[in-house]
């Protein structure tokens, strides 16, 4: 099934023109070889699994994320989602763009050289007519979308689920998104290097942040200018940023929001900003199809509390425990407990105190952020203690600290983006190290 064709132009596209090629210098790639390794991984564990064919069935869901296995696997990417088939011997097709999108071609043959047969998203139809032209309608096949340690439910539209085996019968259907999770667990040499690209330009966000925030200037003001030191620095739009600001100082029977930070439309407002207030903030910024994870606290004022300096320094001293805990053939058991240690000496509480982690994706696996026994499994360290760190593993940490004695509900954000090494983590962000004091 092809996507239906256009109306004739008054001159048809010349036979022997092809895309241009001139955007791929302006955009990060990942190499050949790279690509390679992937997919010689997957269709090895293919085999084990017995699966003729993989069919990804991408969207837009939670930030974006819906479309983390198909940008591990094709280097391709899409907010209006994307399908792919993956035989276990023969090219993949990827599916993206809507009709008009696709004139004068798919423009995703001018940005990857991964995938050679991009076309035009024409629903179920096309996925079907491709695999009975593979040959693979008796077969089994895996079935990917997208789920996390947060969104443990693949994504999988129930529609097209069952669509698919409507109009494949004879075929035989299983869930496989955990097929392509458990390969991004352990980054490549040129996943990292991707990652580093993003913690440069996180690093230029936390700047923006840093020198825009002052007292009277709106919030919203201050987040676009965040938003902007990515984007103008060559990361891609994808906006993740949870923010908060408010009074340190507030009546306490008046609750503030002021321990993590919330997602949009909550944030950002465009309430002023005013002597006093803290601003915390959790962002991600996405490079190459990978997502670095920063976190930092302002307080606007000469002076911070006495108090709230206390919490800033034992969640700087759990930033040092985390670079020494994240090694290889640690146990994540053994890590978590030495990134808590400052905070339990400390007598202060936590929201999350841990790390999780990341690549094209958040949070991925493993990721520990909850004390054991609260919050959900997937995050509280259930099942993961004895699992041990491995040399490529990278984390986003989360030292998200409160002093409920002093106040229960204002603290502090600091986190950097590390990566599992052998003698200490390796640091990409370079989140600064000092409360940032501005008057």
């Amino acid at each position: 099934m092809t996507m239906p064709a256009f109306k004739p132009t008054a001159r048809p596209i010349p036979s022997n023109a092809v895309p241009t090629s001139e955007l791929k210098k302006f955009v990060p790639h990942l190499s050949i070889a790279e690509r390679d390794r992937r997919w010689s991984r997957t269709r090895s564990r293919m085999m084990f699994a017995e699966l003729d064919a993989l069919v990804f069935l991408g969207n837009d869901i939670y930030f974006g994320m819906g479309m983390a296995n198909l940008r591990y696997m094709f280097q391709l990417d899409a907010q209006l989602g994307g399908d792919a088939l993956f035989p276990a011997t023969s090219d993949p097709v990827v599916w993206t763009g809507i009709i008009h999108m696709n004139r004068p071609f798919n423009a995703f043959a001018s940005m990857q050289d991964w995938v050679g047969d991009v076309r035009g998203r024409a629903g179920l139809g096309a996925i079907v007519e491709e695999i009975r032209a593979r040959g693979l309608e008796q077969g089994r096949i895996g079935i990917v979308g997208f789920s996390s340690t947060i969104q443990r439910t693949p994504t999988l539209l129930h529609r097209e689920v069952e669509g698919l085996k409507t109009l494949l019968p004879g075929a035989t259907f299983v869930e496989a998104s955990w097929l392509i999770e458990e390969l991004r667990v352990v980054k490549s040499e040129e996943e990292i290097e991707m990652l580093r690209g993003a913690g440069r330009i996180a690093r230029k966000a936390v700047d923006a942040l840093i020198e825009t925030a002052r007292p009277g200037v709106p919030e919203a003001v201050v987040y676009a200018e965040m938003i902007k030191a990515q984007i103008a620095n060559g990361a891609e739009p994808n906006i993740f940023n949870l923010w908060a600001s408010g009074p340190v100082d507030h009546p306490e029977d008046e609750l503030w929001h002021l321990l993590h930070g919330s997602d949009q439309p909550i944030a950002p407002t465009m309430r002023p900003l005013e002597t006093g207030d803290i601003i915390i903030s959790e962002l991600h910024t996405k490079y190459g199809g990978y997502r670095c994870h920063t976190e930092y606290t302002v307080y606007l004022g000469k002076q911070a509390p006495k108090e709230l300096l206390r919490i800033w320094d034992v969640a700087v001293e759990c930033l040092h425990a985390s670079k020494a805990a994240l090694t290889t053939g640690r146990t994540i058991g053994e890590a978590v407990a030495m990134i808590r240690k400052p905070a339990e000496r400390a007598g202060l509480d936590w929201v999350e105190l841990g790390f999780h982690a990341m690549g094209t994706a958040s949070p991925e696996h493993p990721s520990v952020v909850y004390p054991g026994g609260f919050g959900v499994n997937a995050v509280n360290g259930a099942h993961v203690s004895e699992m041990e760190l491995q040399e490529g593993m990278a984390f986003g940490n989360n030292i998200n600290l409160h002093d409920a004695n002093w106040k229960v509900d204002v603290g502090v954000m600091l986190a950097d983006f590390m990566v599992v090494r052998d003698k200490e983590a390796e640091l990409l962000v370079n989140t600064p190290l000092e409360l940032a004091q501005i008057a």
